[in-house]
């Protein structure tokens, strides 16, 4: 049984505007699916939708065999400890109000999932994971570069122990060397805590770097999915093709 597993997912606003239309796909545990398509694709509306954020106007989404759209925030709210996401703005998805250590214990103090005895060590330990030391906890979100930001926000990210965790263009806001680093931690702490990405780019090398499976959106509708190889090396789609071309390789 797939992690995650999308069905015939639409989303539509206003006057029946469509911005998602039909897309399904599933994500086996361990593995990384590639949501890979250029702006205004539908890509961050399917997260959403994952997420149990917004539901969609039809389709539905499955998270380790439980339905995530048509249930209650109270019933939601035990399958969301299991699935966390890291934005595209490492600095908006901060509060600036917060030092670094109240900011990665959050989710922790939310859930109840920590004594609060227990807070710094676990806190210290999430920032060692994401290569960053302890003298972070107690400075601002404003004191650190981007490439610092995000790995905070990774960290924050894996506080609860997700089984899944949506990558929405985690690294397009980052200077290309920057970026690699944070593309390679990914895939180390991938191993180290078995996770299981939805990895959301407009960058084909990328994801063919990181996916075990990419699916390919083009206005709102998977046009190809399959293997990351084959997709990269074979494309069937000229559209898959121009997202090939437009970017270089990823030397990470």
């Amino acid at each position: 049984m797939p992690l995650l597993e999308a069905r015939d997912l639409s989303k539509s606003y206003g006057h029946g505007a469509l911005v998602v239309a039909d897309v399904s796909f599933s994500i086996a545990r361990g593995e990384t699916l590639g949501l890979v398509g250029e702006s205004g694709s539908g890509k961050s509306t399917i997260a959403r939708m994952v997420l149990g954020l917004i539901e969609p106007t039809s389709g539905s989404v499955l998270f380790d065999g439980q339905p995530v759209t048509g249930i209650s925030q109270r019933t939601l709210r035990p399958l969301r400890r299991r699935m966390q996401v890291v934005f595209q703005d490492p600095f908006a998805a901060l509060n600036p109000r917060m030092r670094v250590r109240d900011i990665i214990a959050e989710p922790l103090v939310i859930h109840r999932a920590c004594p609060r005895s227990e807070l710094r060590p676990r806190t210290a330990k999430l920032l060692r994971a994401v290569g960053l030391d302890d003298s972070a906890l107690a400075r601002y979100p404003h004191e650190f570069s981007g490439g610092q930001r995000q790995r905070i926000n990774i960290a924050r990210a894996l506080a609860l122990r997700p089984d899944l965790v949506v990558l929405d263009e985690p690294v397009s806001a980052l200077d290309v060397s920057v970026g690699a680093q944070i593309v390679n931690l990914l895939r180390d702490l991938q191993r180290e805590f078995a996770l299981t990405y939805l990895f959301i780019s407009h960058s084909m090398p990328l994801v063919r770097y990181l996916a075990t499976n990419i699916a390919v959106l083009y206005r709102g509708r998977l046009v190809e999915y399959g293997p990351s190889m084959e997709i990269c090396t074979a494309p069937r789609e000229a559209y898959t093709q121009s997202l090939l071309a437009a970017t270089p390789e990823i030397r990470a």
